[in-house]
């Protein structure tokens, strides 16, 4: 019976571990769509998920100790809950999001915080209890089943959840579909774990069928839950970049990428100002690069008679989606890239009379990355001498508020490093023109001269783009604003800052009680648990550098994601499999695990700094595979200092879990946007070395 029941606990263990990574990236990608894709909700559903998982850690020594015994009966009842609750909980976040905020609406810093907490509440609290809680059932008849080992086992199921999502679920399915699929061997192996109690076999039948029927129930409802409050849902789809959604209203089509409302059937000033403004510069436009496309776009590029249009998309359901529902058309010469824009210039030696890139404004360091230093050179090189480069930001009617001056000054500060001649046209966008050579600013002139025929720019650029607000825009331009630049980019500090200055909030409250409440916590922990919350903090702060790293110099996490949390997951296991092997030796152990931390980082940084987009992919995944082999290595270390018992393995836990909710956060929302990257990953080091003086000290004592 005692090896049965271990092996029952097991695996509940494996599969519990299976469930929660794969719902974890679900509901990541879930809030990237319903939030607008921002690499910031990111780093706050990390934090929530951590630090109440760590929570859940704490509660379950609490409560075992004062109300509930460990039994297999409780632990199968719990674990049918977690089953249950990711399909519910995804269905739940884009149902409420309606119920709590103004549908269509942006949502502040402390909304989201709150809404991503609370929804996230009932699963990881559960999530965290259950682990110690498995612990506690098997030792109830096999006290000598230590900690490690039931980390390891998790950490089993981590990784082949990791593994399922990134290389199949992404794919090949649906959200719910997936939930369904991640959570069945969890049921499996509930229902067997229930099995080891005969008189309770109906009964265990009944609960896990119902649960089944729960799941399968929000697997029917999936499309339903994503119908607009207006128009209707013409077409739907999970790519491997993001969710694909039609919106269709009376004559309108409007294409959704992650729950972003990118392009419309129906725009032609859009169309008009992004073409011709540029292409009035060049003498010929025979070779055009566009980054992105929306409605009529290609049909004004087609009044040129361009020889070869390459149109760079980096998804290609999305661009079968434009052509298919007329958002594009078909033109002589069109040529479609199903890559990247930015690493297609940098493998193409292609010429180009102008680039054209048809962005939003840089919220997310994946559009950021059209807008850094790096590019601007990178476009330069691939221009012809009379070449132009356009793009564009946000407009204003007659106030240009502070934050967006500092966007467009630190966007003209940077281009003007690259090219000699640089003009912003006002409009329904502010049009950047970059060129080698002077920009005419009379654009119905020019293409009255090519023979070009417009509708909205021949009747009304006179009367909306006078010389006297041309150059009004351009005197407004601050010289000292910082440039924007791939390792410090100020222009997504900008927009984080204005993400606040659009509520009048400040995350400098959120910051202040959180740091309050991480003293208090450091000041009652031990040396060990130090340790583990510093390791804890490094590794999600390392996996924060790696995603927005990864957005800077690949611009495709909402496919990545599941790898790279994979990676970071996959050392853990051998890590603490040789860890516990050598225990005996623990605190020189522990300091040279600080110390390739250390060495790891700073390796880090002058990859990045001196790299940049050049590094492989496999550069990053490496990394992160040995941040976190190094991590697992510590926890048995760390774990035998403090003794093993239930609550050395209940603090052990935790503290690693809140090490790493700090660090998502801390590294997310004051490091990276206030000091840029490689100060970010600084401050990490110096972090770890603090762990490395602690531990020093303790061994000298011993």
């Amino acid at each position: 019976m005692k090896k049965k029941t271990e092996r029952a606990v097991t695996r509940v263990v494996i599969a519990t571990g299976i469930s929660s990574v794969v719902t974890q990236l679900l509901i990541i990608r879930e809030f990237l769509a319903q939030f607008l894709g921002n690499e910031f909700i990111i780093a706050l559903i990390l934090f929530n998920w951590l630090f109440l998982g760590g929570l859940g850690t704490i509660l379950a020594h609490w409560i075992t100790q004062r109300f509930w015994r460990p039994t297999v009966n409780r632990l199968g009842w719990l674990s049918l809950l977690l089953a249950g609750l990711p399909a519910v909980q995804i269905l739940a976040i884009r149902e409420l999001r309606d119920v709590f905020f103004i549908h269509g609406t942006s949502v502040g810093f402390y909304p989201t915080l709150a809404y991503t907490f609370f929804t996230l509440a009932p699963y990881c609290l559960v999530l965290g209890f259950v682990l110690p809680y498995s612990l506690f059932v098997i030792q109830t008849e096999s006290p000598d089943f230590s900690g490690t080992r039931i980390y390891i086992t998790d950490n089993l199921g981590d990784v082949a959840g990791g593994a399922l999502f990134s290389f199949a679920l992404v794919y090949l399915v649906t959200p719910l579909q997936a939930a369904l699929l991640a959570n069945l061997p969890l049921l499996a192996a509930t229902y067997l774990l229930f099995g080891l109690s005969s008189h309770r076999r109906i009964l265990s039948i009944l609960s896990t069928g119902l649960t089944l029927a729960i799941i399968l129930y929000c697997v029917f409802a999936e499309t339903s839950s994503l119908a607009p409050a207006e128009g209707k849902l013409v077409y739907y789809r999970e790519s491997r970049y993001g969710r694909i959604e039609v919106h269709q209203d009376q004559e309108q089509s409007t294409l959704f990428l992650g729950g972003t409302p990118l392009f419309s059937s129906q725009n032609l000033v859009m169309a008009e100002e992004t073409i011709h403004y540029p292409l009035a510069q060049v003498p010929q436009a025979k070779q055009i690069l566009l980054v992105s496309a929306q409605g009529g776009m290609l049909t004004q590029l087609h009044k040129y008679r361009p020889d070869a249009v390459d149109f760079a998309e980096l998804d290609p359901q999305v661009a079968e989606v434009q052509f298919r529902f007329g958002l594009l058309k078909t033109i002589p010469g069109l040529n479609v890239i199903h890559q990247d824009g930015r690493a297609y210039l940098a493998q193409s030696e292609k010429k180009y009379d102008a680039i054209i890139v048809n962005l939003s404004e840089p919220d997310t360091f994946q559009i950021n990355r059209f807008f850094t230093d790096r590019f601007f050179a990178l476009a330069r090189r691939r221009l012809a001498p009379h070449g132009v480069l356009s793009f564009s930001m946000q407009g204003f009617d007659n106030y240009l508020a502070e934050p967006q001056r500092q966007k467009l000054s630190s966007l003209y500060n940077t281009v003007t490093q690259y090219f000699d001649h640089v003009l912003l046209l006002p409009g329904q966008k502010i049009i950047f023109l970059c060129s080698s050579r002077p920009i005419e600013t009379d654009i119905p002139a020019s293409l009255h001269r090519k023979g070009i025929r417009t509708a909205y720019i021949s009747g009304y650029f006179y009367g909306d783009l006078t010389p006297e607000r041309i150059a009004r825009l351009n005197n407004l331009l601050d010289p000292a604003t910082p440039t924007n630049r791939d390792d410090f980019p100020m222009l997504m500090r900008l927009m984080f800052s204005q993400w606040f200055a659009k509520f009048a909030t400040s995350p400098a409250g959120f910051i202040f009680a959180l740091t309050v409440l991480f003293v208090i916590y450091l000041l009652r922990i031990t040396r060990e648990e130090y340790v583990l919350f510093s390791t804890g903090c490094m590794v999600m702060g390392s996996e924060v550098l790696v995603i927005f790293a990864f957005q800077i110099f690949f611009g495709y996490i909402y496919l990545q994601i599941g790898l790279i949390v994979t990676v970071f997951l996959a050392g853990l296991l051998p890590g603490a499999w040789y860890g516990q092997r050598l225990r005996h030796h623990r605190n020189r152990a522990l300091m040279l695990t600080d110390g390739l931390l250390i060495a790891l980082t700073i390796l880090l940084i002058l990859a990045i700094k001196y790299g940049g987009d050049r590094l492989p992919v496999a550069f990053f995944l490496g990394f992160g595979f040995i941040v976190s082999l190094a991590c697992g290595f510590q926890f048995p270390l760390a774990l035998f200092l403090r003794g093993s018992d239930a609550p050395a393995v209940t603090q052990t836990f935790s503290a690693d879990l809140m090490g790493a909710a700090c660090g998502s956060l801390v590294t997310s929302v004051v490091l990276i946007p206030y000091f840029g990257i490689v100060w970010a990953a600084v401050a990490l080091i110096g972090l770890k070395l603090s762990s490395l003086i602690v531990i020093a000290r303790s061994h000298e004592k011993t």
